[in-house]
């Protein structure tokens, strides 16, 4: 007689792992999570490397939000230390923070013309707006849309040339608005009100969010695998629903990452978390783990970003390409998968093929669980 589970639950990263918790201890279901890794926490996945510095193995993973519930949520499961990101670019020779802002017109121009460019932007769209670089390639005014092109040519045209492997014209107007020109003196990477770190790292947070007595964890194990060996009456997959539907309506596209990592005789390697590059390199940023991580010694470990085209069975899908042709694609396999699964529910980066934050996947698996169980509990 096949085992029952109440729920089947595909991955364990952020949005499997959440789910898992929720319908475990709040709603008393019987849980299976798997996961084809043999790791907890998906791509947030954190571990000690021989030298004994933390490092997150698929490229930083820097928490921010704005949501005081999936703070209130994840803070039953860790503590956390203050950390605020850091980015700036290597632009002429000299670092500019990232987002581009009044630091670094003053850095880049004479200063009287780092001061009528100023005084133009705060008049054109007020101090501490943030204005996404496609829209002020479309000014009216000359001078705007000068600088405009100098900070598209520069910051923006080859670091998503070579991270997407298209120009940013090419896709949907949500990546360039990501990181958009702040008409400030912000040089903090993200603005969000809550930004910090899990104090012990990403694992020991998933390890406790599927410690529940009611959650039975199987990992270096694939669906197929335990398909036909178990029952259960509801499934949530957060893989690739093109790949498991074998690309029956054809591949959806995905970029992939390579990660180079070193550890360096010396204490501090950077200024700042990450380093962008995005001029003549192969490779689009440098991390140094400790400031993220807050374990500085006398030696320092850092990670190296190679973007490259995602291959199937070979390669790790990290991004959905924001393109409207994928979107529909996607739509057509989850119209697809209604018909053909209709007791499996596709979520989080893969499954909905979308670019989730990490705030943004609690946020979402504990909706799907008030969708699917109900606020009261």
């Amino acid at each position: 007689m096949k085992k029952h589970y109440d729920w089947l639950i595909v991955g364990a990263g952020f949005t499997g792992a959440v789910l898992a918790e929720r319908l475990a201890s709040r709603a008393d279901k019987r849980v299976l999570l798997i996961d084809r890794r043999k790791h907890l926490g998906g791509n947030a996945y954190d571990c000690l490397n021989e030298h004994g510095h933390l490092f997150h193995q698929y490229g930083p993973h820097i928490f921010h939000t704005n949501s005081q519930q999936v703070v209130d949520y994840l803070s039953l499961f860790t503590n956390w230390r203050p950390y605020e990101h850091r980015v700036v670019a290597i632009i002429e020779d000299r670092l500019i923070p990232i987002p581009f802002n009044l630091t670094g017109i003053e850095i880049l121009f004479s200063s009287a013309e780092a001061e009528k460019l100023r005084d133009l932007l705060v008049n054109s769209y007020g101090f501490g707006q943030k204005v996404p670089i496609l829209r002020m390639r479309e000014s009216e005014h000359a001078g705007i849309r000068d600088l405009a092109d100098f900070i598209y040519q520069n910051v923006f045209h080859g670091y998503t040339t070579k991270q997407w492997g298209l120009a940013p014209e090419q896709l949907s107007p949500s990546v360039t608005a990501r990181v958009p020109v702040n008409i400030s003196y912000d040089d903090r990477y993200f603005a969000d009100s809550f930004q910090k770190m899990p104090l012990e790292g990403y694992t020991r947070l998933f390890e406790r969010l599927t410690s529940h007595s009611n959650i039975t964890l199987a990992l270096d194990t694939d669906y197929e695998q335990v398909a036909s060996q178990i029952s259960f009456g509801n499934a949530v997959h957060t893989g690739a629903v093109d790949e498991f539907f074998s690309y029956e309506l054809g591949h959806l596209p995905y970029r992939s990452l390579r990660f180079d990592f070193a550890t360096l005789r010396q204490s501090r390697h950077q200024s700042v978390g990450t380093v962008n590059y995005p001029s003549s390199q192969a490779f689009t940023r440098i991390t140094e783990m400790a400031h993220l991580t807050g374990q500085w010694s006398e030696a320092t470990t850092v990670v190296v970003e190679y973007p490259q085209a995602h291959r199937p069975g070979l390669t790790t899908p990290y991004y959905p390409i924001p393109q409207d042709d994928n979107q529909n694609l996607h739509r057509r396999y989850i119209q697809f998968a209604a018909r053909e699964a209709p007791n499996i529910q596709f979520a989080g980066r893969l499954g909905d093929y979308r670019y989730y934050n990490m705030d943004q996947a609690v946020g979402h698996a504990l909706a799907i669980f008030t969708k699917s169980i109900g606020p009261s509990l």
